[in-house]
């Protein structure tokens, strides 16, 4: 069973853009908000991360700041 994917993201981020685009080039399934209009998915993101700035990956429980190949690949091999 794969751990659900969640990408906090703003629509003029370029990681944010190569982040979704690789996701997708592996097949997986995500639920992208845009924390620029949503408020409450922006503060769930800093909750969950700490951190302002997009993009914010969360696999399962773990959570990528930034767009972090290796560690992406880490986490959705687990």
């Amino acid at each position: 069973m794969s751990k659900p994917v969640v990408l906090y993201s703003t629509p003029t981020c370029p990681w944010c853009i190569k982040a979704k685009e690789y996701l997708k080039s592996k097949g997986i399934d995500v639920a992208e908000y845009n924390v620029a209009k949503d408020p409450d998915k922006y503060s769930e993101m800093v909750s969950a991360s700490g951190q302002t700035g997009v993009p914010v990956i969360q696999v399962g429980k773990d959570v990528v700041v930034g767009f972090n190949k290796a560690r992406l690949d880490e986490l959705l091999e687990q």
